[in-house]
């Protein structure tokens, strides 16, 4: 059984924060050590992005604590479930986890099964933030179930 997720996305601006703060919210009480993190270091120690929190303050979800980092050696370890949201996320993950880490990887719209898309789209470009917080509430709850 997971008692650690780590959600991954690009920049840990959009995506995986709003996974972040929306499972802590749904896993309230669990003990579960939830983080997230950006496969690049573009926007380390920022804030989430503002359309994306607007979007998850509209829900009652809160990201204002959240800051962006970039995934670590050491998060291969400590995380028990690694949750990409794309297939490149997961590719790069992939490629940076270290022989030996003890880190299941998996896609978070797998947990999704009335979802049409296996991979979360980013909402930075398309602007679809309520769409794709949409998505992220339904795998979440599914990912939740399934740990």
């Amino acid at each position: 059984m997971a008692r650690s997720v780590l959600f991954v996305c690009l920049g840990n601006i959009c995506r995986s924060p709003t996974a972040e703060a929306v499972f802590r919210l749904q896993a309230k009480g669990r003990g579960l050590v939830i983080d997230s993190a950006g496969t690049s270091g573009w926007h380390d120690g920022h804030p989430s992005d503002a359309r994306a929190s607007a979007e998850a303050i509209r829900r009652g979800v809160d990201m204002s604590y959240i800051r962006s980092r970039k995934v670590t050696t050491q998060d291969f370890y400590d995380f028990d479930l690694i949750v990409a949201m794309d297939g490149q996320n997961m590719q790069d993950l992939r490629a940076a986890a270290p022989e030996g880490s003890t880190a299941r990887l998996v896609k978070l719209l797998d947990y999704a099964p009335g979802v049409s898309l296996s991979d979360v789209p980013d909402p930075y470009f398309e602007d679809n933030f309520s769409e794709v917080i949409d998505m992220i509430e339904i795998a979440c709850a599914g990912l939740l179930k399934g740990i």
